[in-house]
């Protein structure tokens, strides 16, 4: 049964050597990709299905001069490419391209899923195939993982997934989103972010250990690995230290904290 849209199209074929030729190749395209178009027919939205069966629209303007002059295109991408046209160019050409031009993002957007699923990621809020960036939280140990970026950087390797290697090259386990957190008991450390210190001789005692350190503030509860914890309060100018103890604040509270130094690796 003719739609609406089909029928209309049709209409004005009838009356235009343009009108005629650019219903002809809507058809070509099919008309269950369309999703909208101008009153003059030379603007044109079409729907296509990337290979993990997400819908992205492309639109496409006309030139009145149709199909002497290419036309312009836009889609939600992170870039455009470039498109090949000549005099006998048709639509289902365009449309063809732009399959093509999703098919070689389909590795960087699924990326961008494992980080947006498994990563704290804070910005962009509300994120969209065209935005080609994520920055995450990475809690509050940035220069010390900024450090092991530029010791490790060459042990990136290109098989391997993105969340793998950047696990690899910052040797721990970045923040995952906040309500993966509240769904979970929140026994990992919150410098390390990891649940147990690796195993390693020099650790000696403390060697594939867990948590052991508790903040006493009851609204926020965090637990640490000393270890880690004596290792952030040394970085911090404004610490003190009495005998075998540091007194410095909790790193996401900022409440008073108190650590003995000999819970560190000898």
């Amino acid at each position: 049964m003719e739609c609406a849209e089909q029928r209309r199209c049709r209409e004005m074929a009838e009356a235009s050597t343009f009108y005629r030729a650019v219903y002809s190749e809507i058809e070509e395209v099919g008309w269950e990709h369309l999703v909208r178009f101008g009153g003059d027919l030379t603007s044109l939205s079409f729907r296509i299905l990337d290979g993990k069966g997400r819908m992205r629209i492309i639109e496409i303007q006309l030139d009145k001069t149709h199909p002497k002059c290419p036309p312009s295109i836009s889609a939600d991408v992170p870039y455009m490419f470039d498109l090949k046209w000549s005099t006998h160019s048709r639509l289902k050409d365009v449309v063809q391209q732009f399959k093509k031009h999703l098919e070689k993002l389909q590795a960087f957007w699924s990326t961008l899923d494992d980080i947006d699923r498994s990563l704290w990621v804070v910005d962009p809020k509300q994120a969209s195939p065209a935005v080609s960036y994520r920055q995450i939280n990475m809690g509050p140990i940035v220069n010390l993982l900024r450090n092991r970026w530029r010791r490790n950087s060459k042990r990136w390797i290109k098989d391997k997934q993105f969340l793998e290697n950047l696990k690899c090259l910052l040797e721990t386990q970045l923040p995952i989103p906040p309500d993966v957190q509240k769904n979970e008991q929140q026994v990992e450390c919150g410098i390390c972010y990891a649940q147990s210190l690796p195993i390693d001789e020099e650790l000696r005692h403390k060697s594939g250990t867990g948590t052991d350190y508790t903040c006493d503030n009851t609204s926020c509860k965090r637990a640490f690995h000393s270890i880690c914890l004596v290792d952030w309060l040394r970085s911090i100018t404004t610490t003190r230290q009495s005998f075998d103890v540091l007194f410095g604040s909790c790193p996401y509270c900022s409440e008073p904290v108190a650590v003995k130094i000999d819970s560190m690796k000898k």
